[in-house]
């Protein structure tokens, strides 16, 4: 496991690891696809163009949590016992068999129900993840969410702008079932299943970003590869792996404190914070 570590720790084994894939060949990494205990799919064929990525739905379009209906269900058998049951005895047995029965239901689905595509709870993922970089305003940081890279079909969860930099978010809602690990050579592991292109398309994006930001810039600019993920429980405070910075959901805020505390002698500006935004605003178009 690798801990947090200093800038040229991370850019070395980022830059390892973008070697080894380059002596492969040079590709864009696939989209993200849904974490769940099914047979893995034989790996892609390198694709040398951004339009070759497999298709990354819209998650932006997707309002309703895919769990609404299960809670709709609980809470109706529950109201109907628990009206039932008060008629029949009185309001406070009514009101506790509905209780019961809520808990029951919630421990049974919880253990034997049905595993949910991991690109349609990304959607909470993403809500989760914006309002705790709301919270985030007030030292600096600002947030562009769900921006479409032009020349793909592929779409940053969330660009942030502040002091320690720019870094390009993947919000990731995994079953939590299934633990999570990380083996030699910086790999990541969800239950049995590698996340080795998950982490190669969370550097590739942050690639795109910082490209395309910065020729509207007009200089170079680097924007940091980040995972938060939601879900399982993370061993680790914050784990740098094959360049990618992975963490839990709940250590966001903790997460970019740190990051201005060891920037201090290379902070940006309020006024470079803005253009940087603006920039970014207009390479990045909103995903409609």
């Amino acid at each position: 496991m690798d801990r947090e570590q200093g800038p040229e720790a991370r850019t070395g084994q980022a830059a390892q690891a973008d070697a080894r894939e380059q002596a492969q060949g040079s590709f864009p990494p696939p989209a993200r696809q849904p974490s769940q205990p099914s047979q893995p799919s034989p790996p892609s064929q390198p694709s040398p163009l951004p339009s070759r990525l497999a298709p990354r739905p819209n998650l932006t379009r997707v309002t309703a949590d895919p769990r609404l209906s299960v809670w709709v269900i609980r809470a109706a058998v529950a109201t109907v016992v628990g009206i039932a049951i008060a008629i029949l005895l009185n309001w406070r047995l009514g009101l506790t068999a509905a209780v019961l029965v809520a808990i029951a239901d919630t421990v049974y689905r919880s253990m034997h129900g049905p595993y949910i595509p991991a690109d349609a709870l990304a959607t909470s993922a993403q809500r989760q993840t914006r309002r705790r970089l709301r919270s985030l305003r007030r030292a600096g940081y600002l947030a562009l969410n769900a921006r479409a890279i032009p020349g793909s079909d592929q779409v940053i969860d969330h660009l942030v702008i502040g002091p320690a930099g720019v870094f390009a978010l993947d919000s990731e809602r995994w079953d939590r079932r299934l633990p999570i690990r990380t083996v030699a050579g910086g790999m990541l592991y969800h239950g049995p299943y590698s996340q080795k292109d998950r982490l190669r398309h969370a550097r590739w994006e942050a690639s795109r970003a910082s490209t395309l930001v910065g020729a509207e810039l007009k200089r170079e600019l680097t924007v940091r590869p980040a995972m938060v993920i939601y879900g399982p429980t993370i061993p680790w405070d914050v784990a740098s792996l094959r360049g990618v910075d992975v963490f839990a959901g709940g250590r966001i805020s903790k997460y970019f404190k740190r990051q201005s505390k060891a920037s201090r002698k290379q902070r940006l500006e309020a006024e470079q914070i803005e253009a940087i935004r603006e920039a970014a605003a207009r390479a990045l178009p909103p995903v409609r």
